[in-house]
């Protein structure tokens, strides 16, 4: 809902539970008023009305209390907008109007032949704002820096910050700390987004997971990124963020070119960080995933079964394999194109192996569905390796500095894609692709970070930074549009490429190449703090995990500690006993009955994967489910009963597992078992209202 003031000067958007509201001032100063519990307009205009403190010759009036700080006047905190003329640098800006559309809120201001547009939507609780740059004047315009929003916080005393970390077959580990003064900065400078960082923080004063106030952000932008957190000198805080790392140069905009920043989405909860989070998964299950409503199928993978080493017949033993078991989508991975044979060639040529695959795909994929399966296979558009006709034809096609060696990593260079005639190559490769076998799933990988990351003979080469990821938006647009039955599924070397941009393309996420069940309960602790189990890829791989780290664990912890998210598997399928088959099927048919819950669901973190037990909970409609894992544990103690959540306390429930009969705030004594030796275990509990 948006309510605007009558003189047009104060607007207050409003979503269930929450309010965000702005005020110009006469001198056309666009402050925050307010993010925080339901307000209404009378409130909005009541806080207008307070004057803003003194200034002084050493401290701003305007830092910590403007809605979207511009670079020049008098301003010391970090500006969002960096602006550079042939003439000038900063921006002085008057308001021009402001307009509706639907439920969106535009706000115009101009400085000279610079248009800048400030929008705001509300999509439940969340908060989606964004920024157009309109260059209409006769001279180009240089974006130094462009962030898609600032967000201010209330005055609170000792805020926390909670952020995910870590890298590649570690990713998006929480962790909390005490917001000190200065700024905290968190980003990617690789190109893409990363896997040291996921493009989001929370803060908070003193919530639990059950109650309490978080204020959240979250950018939704697939390239270089920057998240700045600055507690200024006078205990406020505010949240800027948007594309590119630094200020070195964006983007140069012509006379008559415009520049359309990311979308940073922001919400209040009052209901600690499980209901912050239960809010950012059904907003994107809502409004941002492609088909949310729809299962995602259980897929078989065959890469750590075959790697490189793969033919047509021996994939088609294994899709027997895989439907045996209940397997829905059968992946063909690396190796199937070109000269693939190893890491060291092929990439960029996208046509099937003819050695292993005579007759193309088509052959392979019909058998798979014959079996009653869909078909899916492995792609890399984004690179190109060396040793491949693409390189040999185009070496100037790729990203490079003119007179620097060009680096290679996984023996792979990363192609311009900023350039319009590689976008048509990749596009008349894919879709030809596409159309030439029922292929109804893509894997779609990127398995290198930029590093030269240059374009010689360009006039601003800076802008392939910007310009490789909206041509990635666009090609996958495009591609989703003339095959709308095709599945995307977006991975970077496991969770290297996990935004709410690209995920508003793909139909789900490669979490992590780290496949151990016991080391993913932690990735997948901290990815659900932001993104819902819809769109989390999670694989049962083999015993000991020879990918990794060598651990052995049971099939049924494997099992359990994947079906949190969208349940795979990549194990070689040939290797194990009929036992081992049954048991994967009688997994697999439950995962299928608990689907709905787990996938569509809202989440409850019942217990953290910190100590010996940890545990997850989904609840949909009459019915709700637990996971629960049993770590280590340690001296035999016993363990804890469960409580759990967003249940009814006035109904009584029946546990499935065991037919006891529960009432209200709902403890469960779980089947683990339990002893001396400290062995990983795992159940489903499943409960039903009576």
């Amino acid at each position: 809902m948006l309510e605007i003031a009558e003189n047009g000067r104060t607007w207050v958007l409003s979503g269930p539970t929450s309010s965000y509201a702005v005020h110009l001032t006469e001198q056309d100063e666009l402050l925050h008023l307010h993010w925080g519990p339901a307000i209404a307009l009378a409130d909005a205009e009541e806080l207008a009305a307070r004057p803003l403190p003194g200034a002084s010759s050493f401290e701003s009036q305007l830092d910590g209390r403007e809605e979207y700080p511009v670079e020049g006047g008098p301003r010391f905190a970090r500006p969002a907008l960096s602006v550079r003329t042939p003439e000038r640098r900063g921006t002085e800006w008057t308001f021009e109007r402001y307009d509706t559309e639907g439920d969106e809120l535009r706000l115009r201001f101009r400085d000279g032949g610079l248009a800048i547009t400030l929008h705001y939507r509300t999509r439940g609780d969340v908060v989606e704002r964004w920024t157009t740059l309109d260059n209409d004047g006769a001279e180009p315009l240089e974006l130094l820096r462009a962030d898609s929003a600032t967000w201010t916080l209330p005055e609170r005393e000792g805020w926390r910050l909670s952020q995910l970390h870590g890298r590649w077959a570690a990713e998006s580990r929480l962790v909390r700390s005490d917001l000190t003064y200065g700024e905290k900065v968190i980003g990617s400078r690789r190109g893409h987004t990363g896997h040291q960082h996921l493009p989001w923080v929370a803060l908070d004063t003193d919530a639990t997971e059950e109650r309490g106030e978080v204020y959240g952000c979250a950018l939704g932008w697939s390239g270089s990124w920057r998240l700045a957190v600055a507690q200024l000198p006078d205990a406020r805080v505010q949240i800027t963020g948007g594309a590119g790392y630094d200020d070195s140069g964006l983007l140069l905009l012509a006379p008559g070119e415009s520049f359309t920043t990311p979308v940073f989405a922001g919400l209040w909860s009052d209901t600690g960080y499980g209901g912050a989070s239960r809010t950012w998964h059904t907003y994107q299950r809502t409004y941002v995933i492609p088909d949310a409503d729809q299962d995602r199928p259980v897929l078989y993978n065959s890469w750590e079964a075959t790697q490189f080493d793969i033919s047509e017949d021996q994939q088609e033993v294994l899709a027997r394999r895989a439907a045996a078991v209940g397997v829905e989508l059968f992946v063909v991975d690396d190796g199937w194109f070109g000269a693939r044979t190893s890491d060291r060639a092929g990439l960029g040529d996208w046509t099937p192996n003819p050695d292993r695959f005579p007759a193309g795909l088509k052959p392979l994929a019909d058998r798979v569905h014959a079996l009653g399966m869909q078909f899916g296979i492995w792609v890399e558009p984004e690179m190109v390796n060396a040793d491949s006709d693409l390189y040999r034809a185009h070496p100037d096609w790729v990203q490079y500095q003119e007179g620097r060696k060009r680096t290679e990593f996984r023996n792979q260079l990363v192609l311009n894609l900023a350039r319009e005639d590689v976008q048509e190559y990749l596009w008349e490769q894919l879709d030809g692709l596409l159309s030439s076998a029922p292929i109804d799933y893509v894997k779609w990988d990127f398995n290198r970070c930029f590093t030269d990351a240059g374009w010689p003979g360009e006039p601003y080469p800076q802008r392939l930074w910007v310009d490789h990821v909206r041509a990635l938006y666009g090609l996958l647009d495009r591609l989703r549009e003339a095959h709308p039955g095709v599945a995307f599924e977006s991975c970077s070397g496991g969770g290297g490429r996990i935004d709410l941009g690209i995920m508003s393309r793909t139909d789900q996420v490669w979490t992590s190449d780290n496949t151990d069940p016991l080391d993913r309960l932690a990735i997948q602790h901290g990815f659900s703090q932001i993104h819902p189990a819809r769109v989390m890829a999670a694989w049962v791989t083999d015993s000991p995990n020879t990918q990794l780290n060598g651990r052995v664990s049971s099939l049924r912890f494997r099992f359990v500690s994947a079906m949190a998210g969208v349940l795979g598997v990549g194990a070689d399928l040939s290797e194990w006993t009929e036992e081992e088959l049954a048991e994967a099927r009688r997994w697999v048919d439950l995962y299928k009955e608990i689907r709905p819950l787990v996938q569509h669901g809202d989440l409850h973190r019942l217990r953290p994967p910190t100590g010996g037990l940890s545990a997850v909970q989904y609840v949909r409609g009459d019915e709700t489910v637990v996971l629960a894992l049993l770590q280590a544990q340690h001296y035999g103690e016993p363990l804890p009963a469960l409580r759990l959540r967003g249940l009814d306390p006035t109904t009584s429930y029946e546990c499935l597992e065991t037919g006891e009969v529960h009432r209200g705030a709902v403890l469960l004594h779980h089947g683990l078992r339990t002893g001396l030796r400290g062995d990983l275990d795992a159940t489903v509990l499943r409960l039903r209202r009576i």
